[in-house]
């Protein structure tokens, strides 16, 4: 049985609503921690390169489909 589906069964054994708030607020946590510490090992110019890459992507036209990625790096 793989962790996700280990993961699955435990979620669908827990019976009370208030308990999985809790395990999810500590996984959101943890989660959110990982994220921030992965940001803060970048340096100052690719922190600053991410984040206006992450502005960029709210305009569609900035964006690319995933076919013309795969034609980008793909050889065949």
């Amino acid at each position: 049985m793989s962790t996700k589906e280990i993961f699955h069964k435990l979620i669908d054994e827990i019976e009370y609503e208030t308990i999985l708030k809790g395990y999810l607020r500590i996984i959101q946590q943890l989660n959110q921690q990982q994220t921030v510490k992965l940001f803060k090992s970048l340096t100052p110019e690719e922190q600053q390169e991410l984040m206006i890459s992450y502005e960029e992507s709210f305009d569609s036209k900035n964006l690319v489909t995933h076919q013309e990625v795969k034609s980008q790096h793909i050889t065949t």
